[in-house]
């Protein structure tokens, strides 16, 4: 089934679960993002293949087939024009059609992922559980959590958690994350990224 839902195209994109910043100035986002704070709506996080994230006249971005849904978790008024939001990556899409909508923001054509399935963390990679459960241990006992980019509650035996909080923080090209976000079975992600880990 497919489902028409507004596109914010990013050169970054974003992860379940994952936390996103956004600094909202363009007009066609404005409407966008206060509409969707009100209603409670999430709108969808596309990866740029090719293109810019400032609208260009005529020009339809290129976009990557596998975005995430943002929810927007904080809404700051800073002036008329000026937005402060963070959001939180919900479902997976997969990206069919392209089409302009009201206001100049994208609509896109999508179908839903399934959410990970519970993968328990096999021994074998205990060792990234435990790094990052001290990084996060390290901004609690300093009282710096809040200023941690990874939302609570913290799933550091989830194979998926796991795997999406590396593959958000790893200094990767757009193209191996988008590879990452793509892969359906939370293992094997945690894999790819262990390997792009030991490649770096």
């Amino acid at each position: 089934m497919h489902h028409t839902i507004p596109l914010f195209p990013l050169s970054h994109g974003l992860f379940p679960d994952g936390m996103l910043p956004l600094q909202i100035f363009e007009v066609r986002y404005l409407d966008l993002i206060k509409r969707c704070h009100q209603q409670q709506l999430p709108f969808g996080v596309a990866w740029i293949k090719e293109g810019s994230e400032v609208q260009v006249p005529g020009q339809v971005p290129s976009l990557h087939q596998v975005g995430c849904m943002a929810h927007i978790r904080e809404f700051e008024q800073v002036q008329p024009n000026f937005y402060r939001v963070l959001c939180q990556g919900g479902l997976r899409f997969e990206l069919h059609d392209v089409q302009p909508g009201p206001y100049g923001v994208w609509q896109g054509s999508v179908s839903y992922v399934p959410q990970d399935p519970e993968v328990e963390l096999p021994a074998t990679h205990q060792t990234h559980a435990d790094r990052l459960g001290k990084v996060i241990a390290s901004a609690q006992k300093q009282g710096v959590i809040d200023k941690l980019p990874i939302f609570a509650p913290y799933h550091l035996d989830q194979c998926g958690w796991l795997a999406n909080r590396y593959a958000e923080a790893i200094p990767v090209s757009a193209l191996n994350k988008q590879q990452l976000l793509s892969e359906l079975d939370p293992l094997k992600r945690l894999e790819q990224v262990n390997q792009l880990m030991q490649d770096l």
